[in-house]
């Protein structure tokens, strides 16, 4: 995420400890983080995405991508479609988000120059996303079981009331694949979105901040519009990446077909 005011990031974390409690995770986050779990976010749903990568000399680059998912009973599919720039025009990622606990997301990347698909081992998964600052392992939704979950405090974020959750790795897999060793989550107590995060990585003593800058209620279904995430090591900004989404409709008619490996290579 973002954060304007680097003096109040310092304030926040030094004030909380991060200490890891040897006994069971605090009953109140767990609920808190089932319900965040548990929230409709929608089905059979089209999008534009425009992606901004800001390089630490305030640099951009811009991409533009067509979004798809649809459930399939509680598994969630996802492909997108680069459309612009010319570089990265044709290339494609798709995620198999599988509900069950104990068993690995599939994802693959279709790579148009090399006329290749790779598929995203879980060893891979911590790397960036397309040169963005989010990891292919930020693509999917993690399970719950893979964290310990304890509340830190309330407070508020943009005028809304929050709870702020500590979520911390339940062993050294877990860390290995998302890259994070630890982080902390707001979640908004309204509407349970997770409208700010601070991740702290697992390497180089660098830290991810992810921000929801614009949140809408569309056909009944809680948003986002728009998300930052910037990497920093201290103060000084590393990179940030902005992703703004467009033309978001739920209920879609879409044919299964639409979610395969042959369709990633075959384009839109």
């Amino acid at each position: 995420m973002k954060y304007n005011d680097c003096i109040y990031l310092t304030l926040l974390i030094l004030a909380l400890s991060f200490s890891v409690p040897v006994f069971a995770d605090d009953a109140k986050a767990r609920d808190i983080m089932q319900k965040v779990d548990d929230r409709d976010d929608g089905d059979q749903r089209v999008s534009d995405m425009d992606m901004t990568l800001i390089d630490k000399h305030l640099r951009n680059r811009e991409r533009r991508i067509r979004t798809f998912s649809k459930d399939f009973g509680e598994d969630a599919y996802r492909i997108m479609f680069f459309q612009e720039p010319a570089d990265v025009k044709n290339t494609a990622f798709l995620t198999y988000d599988y509900d069950q606990a104990d068993k690995d997301d599939d994802q693959w990347l279709y790579l148009p120059a090399l006329k290749k698909t790779k598929r995203i081992a879980s060893t891979d998964k911590s790397g960036s996303f397309m040169g963005s600052d989010f990891s292919y392992s930020d693509m999917t939704t993690r399970d719950l079981d893979d964290y310990h979950f304890f509340m830190k405090k309330d407070m508020d974020v943009n005028k809304h009331k929050v709870w702020v959750i500590e979520a911390v790795p339940v062993n050294d897999n877990v860390i290995e694949e998302t890259g994070y060793t630890k982080s902390l989550l707001f979640i908004r107590q309204d509407n349970y979105v997770t409208i700010r995060a601070i991740h702290w990585q697992k390497e180089g003593k660098r830290l991810k901040y992810f921000d929801i800058k614009k949140l809408e209620l569309i056909d009944n279904i809680w948003t986002p519009l728009e998300m930052h995430m910037t990497s920093k090591k201290g103060s000084k900004m590393l990179h940030k990446t902005i992703m703004t989404f467009s033309n978001v409709k739920y209920n879609q008619a879409m044919d299964d077909q639409l979610f395969t490996v042959r369709r990633l290579e075959k384009g839109l």
